[in-house]
């Protein structure tokens, strides 16, 4: 993926100019990822084809862990191992509801490669700085470029107005409706290794606080009822919330991590503390505003609050 030079420069001078932040001092609340920091690099990839199904989701697991860490510019260390892994899974029947959900991040690995790439090279003998963190701005505008090179998700033609119809039913911007895009990449069958199932990927806690099922038939899995579930969810957290990036963020990060982070730095806004919270979401709430403006022509700051 090339980004061109004049917006490498621009990009390059916002960095590290004003818009360059420091190590980001993340709150104690938010967890930190435990997991086996040699794993996936000692992966040899010439292997992966022999891996079982068990094997293909538990490297789908260590996936999902790094995309909790704490440095976006980290997820760069994984682009390499997630396009090599989503073919295998898409061939393994069992596995390919994690390669759905797989699918829909695989551009966060390469945005966070392109970011990192800003990143000046180490001075020879002398001890490399802190990871840098990239602020809001910076990574927004680097989605809206990532976006005029991703084509409109396929077979939508008809479940698009279907889920604004829900959407709109339960007094939520129909714009909204392409979170599924960013979620699952509009794949009903779409599963995360954490258990999040459905176009808009709800966990078994969050689907029972809408009154879905998971067992024994998981209606998480049809369309309908898992748009409403998330409609209404969006909803319940914008009466917490009165400003679309928080809503999104605590829908990917947790209502609890969101406002924690806001009452430990005293902040009001996403921007003041997107780089206290998980890669992923960091990366989420961007990347949502710049699908909108990209499929709907209008800025989520602009979309009105549900009464």
């Amino acid at each position: 993926m090339v980004v061109p030079i004049a917006i490498m420069m621009n990009l390059r001078h916002l960095l590290l100019g004003v818009l360059l932040l420091t190590r980001a001092q993340v709150s104690a609340e938010i967890p930190e990822s435990r997991i086996d920091e040699t794993f996936l690099e000692g992966l040899d990839l010439s292997e992966l084809g022999t891996l079982d199904e068990k094997q293909l989701q538990d490297i789908c697991k260590q996936l999902q862990q790094r995309l909790q860490g704490e440095y976006v510019i980290d997820l760069a260390e994984l682009r390499t191992i997630g396009h090599a892994i989503l073919p295998l899974l898409d061939g393994n029947d069992e596995a390919q509801p994690y390669a759905a959900w797989l699918r829909a991040r695989l551009d966060y690995l390469d945005v966070a490669t392109e970011l990192r790439l800003m990143i000046p090279a180490p001075v020879p003998d002398q001890p490399p700085p802190p990871p840098l963190q990239p602020s809001a701005i910076v990574v927004r505008k680097m989605w809206t470029e990532q976006l005029q090179r991703e084509p409109m998700p396929t077979k939508i033609e008809t479940l698009v107005p279907r889920l604004k119809n829900i959407f709109t039913n339960e007094g939520i911007p129909a714009e909204l409706v392409w979170l599924a895009e960013v979620e699952s990449g509009f794949n009903s069958k779409a599963l995360s290794p954490s258990g999040a199932a459905g176009l808009y990927q709800l966990m078994p806690a969050t689907a029972k606080f809408l009154n879905l099922t998971t067992w024994p038939f998981d209606q998480r899995l049809n369309p309908e009822k898992n748009a409403t579930a998330a409609a209404k969810y969006l909803k319940y957290l914008a009466g917490k919330f009165s400003d679309w990036r928080l809503i999104l963020a605590a829908y990917n990060a947790g209502e609890g991590t969101v406002r924690r982070a806001l009452e430990k730095y005293r902040a009001k806004t996403f921007d003041e503390i997107a780089i206290r919270l998980p890669a992923e979401t960091q990366m989420y709430v961007p990347k949502v505003e710049a699908v909108i403006q990209r499929r709907e022509g209008v800025a989520l700051p602009d979309l009105k609050l549900p009464r």
